[in-house]
């Protein structure tokens, strides 16, 4: 209750609350009209005299200042603040629940206060069906009249749009590019192909596709791949606690420096919708299930540069920028680029490979997602009206898919029955539930791939070859990183511009900044 107070933003809201206040009024004239017509046509026109004599007391003295209840009660069930980015389904549920609430209070309130004054029986039961249906039906019409003038725009636009994926040819990137050019949009890729380009060489020749190899820390760089694109989809980061900590100066610049300055040029070139891929580590370690209104506590300097971007990207929301932050639950699964330092992955690669798995503190709770998973929901923020979803945070991810690291272990056991499970209890202690609640229902979005299934289809690339070694360095960020080095700046110049944008960097121990705009 006191959330929907906090997130009411009057500005928004009053207009709406107003329409619904004059629907209620008209809701009550209709019901009365539905009473004297009634009584009128079945030959009761005394009774139906006495009903509009009565009314003009009754709708100014009592009806008016009940009436207020209606707007309140609709405040306090979410009519303003969350049920707006809704899906229809579930927004029709709420409203219809929110409305039948607001009229048995008035009938309860017209009761009490009242009682030798009561509103006839047959004007009160059209009242109470029609102000429900009254209050959906109308926020349903307008949804389906906005669809029906915008359709065909938003199809035009689709097939149009140039989308910058920055960080594009990575392991979560490549199968986002892959699902945009399905779309039949066109997509940029800014990478420096740190990793190298085996993971989008295979649509290089794709004609919707263009590759510009180049650090997101550079400006010229970055201004080149935002110059003529529609939308940005901001995945370019150094991934993992243990990369991060190995060259802490890099991971500041590559993961919050240069999403300052992205921001910058973004809003200089009008884009209008910024995906950013945060994280549920920002969460820390809890016992609570998490939500977007949950505080965030990174324990770690890569959970801290992601709070950090958060923050920035929510205080650079306006009216002509809006970002969308997306916290990725921890995410699984084969890709063009495989990863082994992640954990469903890389104990499925032990039991294949070895036949024994380590399990670290396996009472610890993690959220889980497929990386196809992750592709399909950053393309739904991306396709969400830039009005429902700006300035909004979402945990990406689904419910279900919360699991400890034994219950891991044992799913993956389930497939690989010969395995030998062994646990060890270390230092890290990093222990999170989350909810993913928010962008189900606001988003429509649900996972569609399970833990087995990402075991299986590891299975079935080990059996088919396609992956040889899981130790390869390639396919680990730090031990990569800590054999190639870190990306270095190419120029004096980026080195001074990662300084302005990190000179307001928040340090590791300062507390984590209320992020109240993504608490609706």
């Amino acid at each position: 209750m006191l959330r929907m107070i906090r997130t009411f933003r009057p500005g928004d809201a009053l207009p709406r609350m107003t329409a619904d206040f004059i629907l209620v009024h008209v809701c009550m004239i209709a019901a009365i009209s539905f009473s004297v017509v009634y009584h009128g046509m079945y030959g009761n026109a005394q009774a139906a005299r006495g009903i509009l004599d009565k009314f003009t007391g009754y709708y100014g003295s009592l009806f008016w200042p009940l009436s207020f209840l209606f707007p309140a009660i609709f405040l306090l069930s979410g009519f303003y603040t969350r049920t707006r980015h809704y899906s229809s389904r579930a927004k029709a549920l709420v409203l219809l629940r929110g409305a039948s609430i607001a009229v048995l209070v008035f009938l309860a309130a017209n009761y009490v206060l009242f009682r030798d004054n009561l509103v006839a029986r047959s004007i009160a039961l059209p009242f109470c069906v029609l102000t429900p249906l009254s209050i959906v039906g109308a926020r349903l019409l307008k949804t389906v009249f906005g669809d029906y003038k915008s359709a065909e725009p938003v199809r035009a636009a689709a097939g149009g749009e140039t989308v910058l994926v920055v960080g594009g040819a990575g392991y979560i990137g490549s199968i986002v590019v892959r699902r945009l050019l399905a779309t039949g949009r066109r997509v940029r890729v800014l990478d420096s192909l740190v990793y190298g380009d085996g993971a989008i060489r295979d649509v290089l020749g794709h004609p919707g596709l263009e590759l510009m190899v180049g650090d997101c820390r550079n400006i010229q760089s970055v201004v080149a791949g935002v110059r003529d694109a529609d939308a940005i989809v901001h995945l370019a980061a150094i991934v993992g606690d243990p990369a991060c900590e190995q060259d802490q100066q890099s991971a500041l610049e590559i993961n919050y420096a240069a999403t300052r300055m992205l921001i910058e040029i973004a809003k200089g070139h009008g884009i209008r919708k910024l995906v950013f891929a945060s994280s549920c580590s920002v969460y820390g370690a809890t016992e609570e299930m998490m939500d977007e209104n949950s505080e965030v506590r990174p324990i770690s300097v890569y959970a801290q540069t992601k709070v950090d971007s958060e923050r920035a990207l929510l205080m650079a929301r306006s009216r002509e920028f809006h970002p969308v932050i997306a916290r990725l639950a921890t995410v699984f699964g084969n890709s063009p680029r495989p990863r082994f330092d992640l954990v469903v992955n890389l104990l499925t690669a032990k039991a294949y490979q070895e036949g024994t798995i380590t399990v670290f503190n396996g009472e610890q709770w993690r959220p889980f997602i497929h990386v196809d998973d992750v592709a399909r929901g950053l393309i739904a923020l991306l396709d969400g009206p830039a009005e429902a979803v700006s300035g909004q945070v979402y945990n990406l991810g689904d419910t279900g898919l919360n699991f400890t690291l034994t219950q891991i272990a044992a799913k993956i056991g389930e497939i690989f029955p010969n395995t030998r499970v062994q646990h060890i209890e270390n230092a890290d202690r990093r222990n999170y539930r989350v909810s993913f609640d928010k962008i189900r229902d606001q988003v429509g979005f649900r996972c569609a791939r399970s833990i087995q299934d990402g075991i299986l289809e590891l299975r079935a690339a080990f059996e088919a070859g396609s992956i040889l070694d899981y130790t390869d360095a390639r396919y680990n960020n730090q031990k990569y990183l800590k054999a190639a080095g870190s990306p270095e700046r190419q120029d004096a110049i980026d080195a001074q511009v990662m300084a302005a944008f990190s000179a307001a960097l928040l340090s590791y121990e300062q507390p984590v900044p209320d992020l109240e705009l993504a608490r609706r």
